[in-house]
């Protein structure tokens, strides 16, 4: 009877305590609900509804979920105990809630930008979509998705329709050294100390008078001090209601700040806001969403919640999020739940971020010539455990959610790109690029073969480059894969196999030319430069407390990066190529390089790749000297190139990483593209023969 009631007892507390715990998000406030897109009808999902307002949450600092929040304990609470903070929210759903598909698909927005619509459905894009332009063809609606983005940086200044976070604000006498790294786009004697569209933290009075300004060509050359009294710091309040709005702070140095050059500004600031929150912001509100929690839920149907599975897109900025997420082990929520099913970070590279530190920068990167040294190029690089020989920490991207059982499923997409501009190797490496490292079941990598970061517009015009950007396209890639992504989660079907170079296989080696046998191309310099990181020391706080006390830190021994081997034309091997570069008319190369005369000379040009079109005939080829075989020599006519290419993309339709939908487009914009090569091609031979 006794162990009967203990039982009960048990129950009921249990029972309590989920329902306490699941008040976390405390109130939607919808602020707009109407036609999405013109109220056009997505197949048998019908129309959607585009649902606009902001989300309110409450924190309890002393929860187990909580404790990883840097400083939260620091901020102010309200009667009941907890930390208060609130965000933008947007949702696009089914009218017909009971229609969808089950799933949330939730956009880690960049910067405050929405991804997801451009990257999956092709749309034009926007911060506030509402027209049929902006559903694009309406990819995630067709299958049945409801599309959730809200606010998680607290950084950013308002306009645009950017979804921002509206942090909690550390009301104690804090004080901290901010560093602002400042590459110029264009000459200029004015410009903001953070990216475009970010605040930045307030300057103290003594900050103001000590801060110190260094200038250098190149992330390796020596700071040089620029004197206090030849520039002036400016600091103008966006919304001085708003304690946790930071202000617009701005650098004028009248001298000139020369394009592509580096600047560092350090200051001593105050009022540093709680960043981390963007995770529970996220977490709690996918939470509230699939638990059916919070006054107000929109997605309710008869008082009770129509998610069933929720999965997470992050591009770049985002899917570093998305590892870091994970990494502090965010996908638990207050009551010990899940929060997503599947993620896709998606050209984050091996990184994480700036995040979750006292005064903490999200938009902050790492790249080869800017940005070298701050926190997203840190140890874990991969998803499974392993001990780094530099930090001597033994950890993984996922140690924290495994243990409390609620790792998510991975699948982990990146441009070629990454490799060179993102350490991407590092994500399926040892931390010295020695072997190779088993990914855990719940894990996939597809590494797009030939592609950029971004996908660039089609253009053999360099600019700033010693080549045209990299048009090749992986989009296509991520709408098969998200539909596998969400099988598996749904009925455990097994998604397609990873792809990705080894070091094993041989396909993952140095990147020296002699090591990837890229060919010497007529004309073509290869690079000397890649973005490989260092193991950074900001002090003896920062591995307990996340409290930066070196500015700049301190390099103490590099990471090793690899990239993959290249075939006889210059095109990656051991990847999931896009079927443009399976089937090519050119190299797609994963790098480009700035001017050799202009500024940051011969240096990556960020996050960029090459297009280096191949001879057209043999005559041309021979003339030039070019290893690669001519479009000719290869294919003859267009009529056997577009074969080809259809043969490649129904070999990745039947491995399920290609949708059968696609392939038409696949084919229509390459015949677009590559007609005017047989076009002149064929003139050529005309030519020819009546020279004959």
């Amino acid at each position: 009877m006794n162990r009967l009631l203990q039982v009960l007892t048990i129950t009921l507390v249990s029972c309590l305590l989920v329902g306490s715990l699941a008040a976390e998000l405390t109130r939607f406030e919808i602020l707009t609900r109407e036609p999405f897109a013109d109220g056009q009808k997505f197949g048998s999902v019908g129309e959607y509804e585009r649902i606009k307002g902001r989300v309110y949450y409450e924190l309890d600092p002393e929860l187990p979920q909580n404790q990883n929040v840097v400083d939260l304990k620091l901020a102010p609470r309200n009667k009941a105990g907890r930390v208060e903070l609130s965000a933008d929210l947007l949702i696009l759903a089914p009218k017909d809630l009971s229609k969808g598909n089950g799933a949330l698909l939730y956009d880690v927005n960049n910067r405050g930008n929405l991804t997801a619509l451009r990257m999956l459905n092709f749309a034009s894009g926007g911060n506030d979509p509402q027209t049929q332009k902006q559903a694009g063809d309406g990819f995630l609606m067709r299958e049945g998705f409801t599309y959730v983005s809200s606010g998680w940086d607290g950084e950013l200044l308002p306009g645009s329709s950017r979804l921002s976070l509206v942090p909690p604000v550390i009301q104690q006498p804090i004080t901290g050294k901010v560093r602002c790294e400042i590459v110029p786009g264009k000459d200029t004697t004015r410009t903001v100390v953070n990216w475009a569209n970010h605040g930045s933290y307030r300057p103290t009075a003594q900050g103001l008078k000590e801060a110190t300004l260094t200038h250098r060509l190149l992330a390796s050359h020596p700071r040089v001090p620029i004197p206090r009294s030849e520039w002036k710091l400016h600091v103008t309040e966006v919304d001085s209601d708003s304690p946790a709005q930071l202000p617009k702070v701005e650098l004028e140095y009248p001298a000139g700040l020369k394009k592509l050059q580096i600047y560092e500004l350090i200051y001593e600031a105050q009022d540093p806001v709680v960043m981390g929150t963007g995770f529970t912001a996220v977490r709690d509100l996918v939470s509230a969403l699939k638990q059916g929690t919070g006054e107000g839920n929109p997605l309710l149907v008869e008082g009770k919640p129509v998610i069933e599975r929720a999965h997470s897109f992050g591009v770049s900025q985002s899917g570093r999020f998305l590892r870091e997420m994970m990494y502090w082990g965010f996908n638990e929520d207050e009551a010990g739940q899940r929060v997503f099913e599947g993620i896709i970070p998606h050209v984050s590279g091996s990184g994480m971020g700036s995040f979750n530190h006292r005064f903490a920068q999200p938009t902050r990167h790492a790249g080869q010539h800017d940005h070298h040294d701050y926190p997203p190029d840190r140890f874990p690089f991969a998803y499974a455990a392993q001990k780094d020989p530099l930090s001597g920490l033994t950890e993984g991207i996922l140690t924290r959610a495994e243990a409390s059982g609620t790792a998510p499923l991975v699948m982990h997409t990146q441009s070629s790109s990454e490799y060179w501009n993102r350490s991407g190797s590092l994500s399926h490496t040892d931390p010295l690029g020695t072997t190779d490292v088993a990914l855990p079941e719940n894990v996939r990598i597809y590494i797009i073969g030939g592609t950029q970061h971004g996908p660039s517009r089609f253009t053999t015009e360099k600019g700033d480059g010693q080549t045209a950007p990299n048009p090749a396209d992986y989009k296509p890639f991520l709408r098969a894969l998200l539909l596998s992504l969400d099988n598996w989660a749904k009925e455990g079907t097994a998604p397609p196999a990873s792809v990705y170079p080894k070091i094993s296989e041989g396909t993952l080696v140095s990147w020296t030319q002699n090591a990837t046998g890229f060919p010497q191309i007529p004309g073509i310099r290869y690079p000397g430069v890649i973005q490989q990181p260092s193991y950074l020391d900001f002090g003896p706080r920062w591995q307990k407390e996340r409290i930066v006390d070196l500015q700049p830190p301190l390099p103490r021994g590099d990471y090793r990066v690899l990239v993959p081997r290249s075939g006889p034309d210059g095109n990656e091997l051991g990847c999931l190529s896009a079927p443009e570069v399976a089937v090519p008319v050119a190299t797609y190369a994963s790098w480009r390089l700035r001017s050799e005369n202009g500024p940051a000379a011969n240096q990556l040009y960020s996050l960029s790749g090459s297009y280096i079109p191949f001879p057209l005939t043999k005559a041309e080829r021979e003339q030039r000297g070019d290893p690669r075989a001519s479009v000719e020599e290869r294919y003859g006519t267009l009529e056997a190139y577009l074969e080809q290419l259809a043969a490649q993309c129904e070999t990745y339709e039947k491995a399920g990483y290609l949708l059968q939908e696609d392939r038409e487009r696949i084919l229509q914009t390459q015949r677009e593209r590559v007609a005017p090569l047989f076009v002149k091609i064929n003139a050529k031979a005309e030519s020819s023969e009546q020279g004959k």
